[in-house]
């Protein structure tokens, strides 16, 4: 999204000193966003760490209040696309066989975990699966489920979608080595040609597709900032294109409602979603490369939530479908009708972080047994400070 610099002139020194310490870093455990993070051991990114536990919030607050201007304040799944595609890059210095191996059995015994309480519902609810019950197993296309459970389960997408770039990664990083920067922007170009030119198909293709042409840029900008590309561009084309792709996002997504069903939500509109994260994730990771910016590394609130990413990604759903009947019940207690403000979203919102903690504790060490490090009942001790 620029021209390349004759140099690295016009790095920080803090900057340089960042990519030298990044170069020398071991592997890390696991892939960035949901689809799996370990307790983050000495020599994680401590910004790229913070900006996945706020990516998860803001996923939380977003499905507690239905805010449509949340995805432009800080569109979540576009950041956690871009640290995963950067991590992904990172651990294809080994063979590439391996690092998909490894990521799938991450990503699917959490998910297999999640999936058995949330099909045994369905299925006591009435709900009659046929063959497609596969997609349970392994979600390269998205799962089938009962619309009384759809709240739990529509989420499974982004897991959907991480799976796809997992496996494409090998032959997406050849490609993009071809030429960084012009790959980079036509990368672009898939969810144009889906938006004017081409109607994808309906049904779990058709989704396949729209996702992963609205979320291609932000994984191969993840491949960026691992290559060094991102931090060789000059800053005011980093600045402009950046600026510009936001403003293109922002226009059609505003200037297209009616087609959205009334709504500017990013998550309802592919090519806004697209530009618009195109553009915030890129000023985000520049961000890091020009001024070496860290995160709070030894936070342990920080850790616990890139160690346990999948199991809230998973559960925050469920625990906020069962703060409602929970609630509820507060109204029989008077002390709690007149002193507590039940009727708040805020106070849902409270509740429903309560019961993510919950599952945390009960659920979290899946992750642990699927990374093969010895589960524990809330990382960021001192085993999981070395790696454990």
């Amino acid at each position: 999204m620029g021209a390349h610099s004759k140099g690295a002139a016009r790095d920080t020194r803090a900057a340089r000193d960042t990519r030298a310490a990044r170069a020398g870093r071991p592997e890390p455990a696991a892939p960035a966003g949901p689809a799996a993070a370990p307790s983050p051991p000495a020599g994680r990114d401590g910004y790229f760490d913070l900006l996945r536990a706020v990516a998860l919030v803001r996923v939380v607050t977003y499905h507690t209040f239905g805010w449509a201007w949340a995805g432009m304040v800080f569109p979540s799944m576009g950041v956690m696309f871009g640290l995963a595609g950067t991590l992904m890059a990172r651990s294809l210095r080994r063979p590439a066989l391996t690092v998909i191996r490894g990521r799938v059995r991450r990503l699917l015994p959490p998910f297999w975990f999640w999936g058995l309480f949330v099909v045994t519902a369905m299925l006591v609810h009435g709900w009659m699966p046929g063959w497609q019950i596969v997609y349970w197993i392994v979600p390269l296309g998205d799962p089938p489920g009962s619309a009384w459970a759809e709240q739990a389960w529509e989420i499974v997408w982004y897991l959907r979608t991480y799976l796809w770039f997992v496996l494409l990664s090998p032959l997406l990083l050849r490609v993009f080595r071809l030429s960084p920067v012009v790959v980079l922007v036509l990368s672009l170009v898939p969810v144009v040609v889906l938006t004017y030119a081409w109607q994808p198909p309906e049904g779990r293709l058709g989704s396949a597709l729209t996702d992963l042409a609205t979320f291609l840029f932000c994984w191969l900008l993840g491949f960026a900032h691992h290559e060094g590309v991102l931090g060789r561009l000059r800053p005011l084309a980093v600045a402009v294109a950046s600026l510009a792709a936001l403003a293109y996002g922002g226009w059609y997504a505003l200037a297209h409602q009616s087609a959205y069903g009334g709504t500017y939500d990013l998550d309802d509109n592919p090519l806004a979603q697209a530009f618009w994260s195109a553009g915030f994730v890129t000023l985000l990771m520049y961000a890091k490369e020009y001024a070496g910016l860290v995160g709070p590394s030894r936070s342990r609130l920080v850790t616990v939530f890139n160690a346990r990413a999948v199991t809230i990604y998973l559960w925050h759903e469920l625990a906020l479908i069962l703060a409602v009947p929970l609630i509820d019940r507060f109204w029989e207690v008077p002390a709690f009708e007149k002193y507590l403000p039940l009727e708040s979203q805020w106070f849902m919102f409270g509740v429903g972080w309560i019961l993510i903690g919950g599952f945390v504790l009960a659920c979290g060490w899946v992750e642990d047994v699927a990374a093969r490090r010895k589960p524990t009942l809330l990382p960021g001790g001192r085993a999981a400070r070395m790696g454990a």
